[in-house]
């Protein structure tokens, strides 16, 4: 994938402003900043959800403008923080959705989506004929992921996906995560605010501000960044220890 100064107004206002960047095949690039800063825009933009005000966005080399948008969409895997799981449909068939629609036969999708629940931690003899409102916060997202999976996309696409959960759970989604990336190899762009998050689970980040691009890094590099708004958000980690520390 490849932002080339792409730019995204709304009337005179610019949400993103001339970002210019490249997502490597297998790489997690995680987009990071404040509310506001464009990144959820920027991820929008990747799956034609949103088209460039000016610029382009390429997948696979071709702008996101000249692609079929169905085909667009089901080349991604795409897991918002609110799930987005249809409340009428069991754990099973909304795993299964995407490869129905994509006209899989029936035992081959029965696989699929077992293989996948137990590779998310659930069991499907025991969540599969569930429905999403009997289920907790944490296995409703990885009953997300698992369907993000389901038709095997070659990108994925986190919209902070682990805000709405509590930190035991959000610290085993994440671990849960880094395993996935570790046996799948897919490519991801992943948005949060949470600077932990994003140093624990990038191969690089992207820090955004104000709709531009502040810096482009490794987690290492991003630790010994010394522009104002990195700084910020490292500070962030230094008060969170000595909270805990406190609290202790």
């Amino acid at each position: 994938m490849e932002f080339r100064a792409a730019t995204y107004r709304i009337g005179a206002r610019e949400i993103l402003k001339g970002l210019t960047l490249s997502v490597e095949a297998g790489e997690t690039l995680v987009l990071l900043g404040r509310s506001g800063s464009g990144k959820t825009t920027a991820l929008k933009m990747v799956n034609g959800l949103l088209f460039p005000s000016a610029g382009a966005v390429l997948v696979d080399g071709t702008p996101t403008t000249e692609w079929e948008p169905v085909r667009l969409k089901r080349h991604m895997g795409y897991v918002i923080q609110e799930i987005g799981l249809f409340p009428h449909y069991t754990v099973a068939q909304n795993v299964g959705l995407v490869p129905r629609l994509e006209n899989w036969d029936a035992p081959r999708i029965a696989s699929r989506v077992d293989g996948l629940l137990r590779q998310v931690g659930l069991d499907p003899d025991q969540f599969g004929a569930r429905y999403p409102a009997q289920l907790s916060g944490g296995q409703r997202q990885r009953a997300g992921v698992a369907r993000a999976l389901a038709a095997d996309p070659p990108v994925l696409l986190f919209d902070e996906p682990f805000g709405a959960v509590d930190p035991v759970t959000r610290l085993e989604l994440q671990k849960q995560f880094l395993a996935l990336r570790r046996d799948l190899g897919k490519t991801a762009i992943f948005v949060t605010h949470d600077v932990r998050e994003a140093l624990m689970l990038a191969t690089r980040i992207a820090l955004l501000r104000d709709g531009a691009l502040e810096l482009l890094a490794t987690p290492r590099q991003f630790l010994e960044a010394q522009g104002g708004e990195a700084r910020a958000f490292l500070e962030c980690l230094d008060w969170k220890v000595a909270g805990e520390a406190e609290a202790q």
